[in-house]
């Protein structure tokens, strides 16, 4: 749902996708080609929420800030299921895992990735290309060539996504019988062993 808060109306770009589950409020842009799953909250009620193009923020995650702050999710930031992102800025390309919780003006730079279930503490500031993890979150090394190859892959499944969801994501009544011809989704994504190998 989009939801208009003190006159200020989200903006969402025509083929960027928020599942009707999702809630977006008042001062929020989306630009093209982002993913907004369901149960993620994006709340600018109380400061602006920028998302650049072909970011995700996916199922169950929190977007939002103290009063008066802004923050922006640069070009492919990629938010993991659940995670919260409070009044932190995220840089171009950078890999929020599944879970984590990132605190108020803490700066995640270009191209990093930080590990699911990552604690990264008010006023950090992560520098360009680091893996990150722990609780505190700390940087053990900078991320290769092929990690950011591989996270560049998987956002771009992301990217794809809200045209798919556009053509064929429909509400219906369940099926009460597995069809005799039920396939498995074959082909469409490579698996991370599969990536792992070419």
């Amino acid at each position: 749902m989009i939801y208009s808060f003190k006159g200020y109306t989200p903006v969402v770009h025509e083929s960027s996708f928020v599942h009707p589950l999702a809630a977006v409020t008042g001062n929020v842009i989306i630009g093209k080609n982002c993913y907004i799953g369901p149960g993620a909250a994006i709340r600018g009620d109380w400061g602006q929420i920028i998302l650049e193009d072909g970011v995700n923020v996916q199922e169950n995650c929190t977007v939002h800030m103290f009063p008066g702050k802004s923050i922006t999710l640069k070009e492919s930031a990629h938010v993991g299921h659940g995670a919260i992102i409070h009044g932190a800025n995220l840089g171009r390309n950078c890999l929020i895992g599944m879970n984590t919780v990132i605190m108020d003006d803490a700066e995640i730079g270009d191209e990093s990735i930080v590990g699911a279930m990552a604690f990264v503490k008010a006023e950090t500031k992560i520098p360009p290309r680091s893996l990150v993890v722990g609780n505190p979150a700390k940087v053990i090394k900078q991320v290769s060539d092929e990690m950011i190859a591989w996270k560049t892959k998987g956002t771009q499944l992301y990217q794809k996504l809200p045209q798919d969801c556009h053509n064929s994501l429909k509400a219906v009544e369940p099926l009460r019988e597995v069809p005799e011809n039920m396939k498995i989704q074959e082909g469409a994504y490579d698996t991370l062993r599969d990536f792992m190998k070419k």
